[in-house]
């Protein structure tokens, strides 16, 4: 792991491997670690001849923490993935993004279109273009004296992974009450470059992948059967569709 300079914000991040660059951001309350490495895809890319670039978002991994909520909006995160990309003088990437690190991708694309050969969205499908719900409870799951005292399930789940991946608790919480910046079906209908939209088809929270592809023109779906939003990250479809759509895209 390296580290960064992004706007006064220490940033940590990995770059292995040789070929064209990908790279990949994660979601909440995970880090390169948790998200791309222990799930075999920075292995894989590697492997398959790719240059992987994954970023630990600020609050995250081995990331400065910060507990300012107003400095984790989504599009300031992508200026942080665009700041690395110069700090590594690659002018243009595949780009794959989970969940959170998906609306950071998104918003990468909308802002700096030269700069995203392709995207991946995964782990978010309907659902990016819906304002995210139960923001509250989580946020206060996260800053409860212990799990125990959480008793809201879909906040409890997300206490337990940030406890399991040994997260910055408060900054987690100012990440998830930070400004949600929307992105309405007009931006999406905007973004320009190849992207593949993938989520588990029992992901409740990312939302199903064909209604997010369906918007954006061009864009392909790939549902991963019996999965949900967690079990999705390492799953082998997953994996080989993404394979498949990087090495079919212009």
């Amino acid at each position: 792991m390296q580290t960064f300079n992004s706007d006064g914000i220490r940033l940590a991040f990995l770059d292995e491997g040789t070929g064209e660059p990908v790279m990949l951001i994660h979601g909440f309350a995970s880090s390169i670690r948790h998200n791309w490495v222990d799930p075999g895809w920075t292995q894989l890319l590697t492997g398959k001849g790719f240059r992987v670039i994954a970023i630990d978002n600020r609050g995250h991994g081995e990331s400065e923490k910060l507990y300012d909520r107003e400095l984790y909006a989504a599009p300031l995160m992508a200026e942080d993935a665009r700041r690395l990309l110069d700090h590594l003088s690659i002018p243009r990437a595949d780009v794959m993004g989970y969940s959170m690190g998906a609306r950071i991708t998104a918003f990468l694309a909308l802002a700096h279109p030269d700069r995203v050969r392709s995207a991946v969205f995964g782990g978010l499908g309907g659902n990016m273009i819906r304002p995210m719900a139960g923001t509250g409870p989580i946020a206060h799951a996260l800053e409860a004296s212990s799990i125990d005292d959480v008793k809201n399930a879909t906040a409890r789940t997300f206490r337990a992974f940030a406890e399991r991946t040994g997260s910055d608790l408060k900054a987690l919480a100012a990440c998830i009450r930070g400004s949600r910046d929307p992105i309405t079906r007009e931006m999406v209908a905007g973004i320009t470059c190849p992207v593949l939209v993938a989520t588990g088809t029992e992901d409740v929270i990312g939302g199903a992948a064909d209604e997010l592809a369906a918007l954006i023109p061009g864009a392909e779906a790939l549902p991963i059967p019996r999965r949900d939003h967690m079990l999705a990250v390492g799953d082998r479809v997953y994996k080989e569709g993404v394979l498949a759509f990087l090495q079919r895209r212009p």
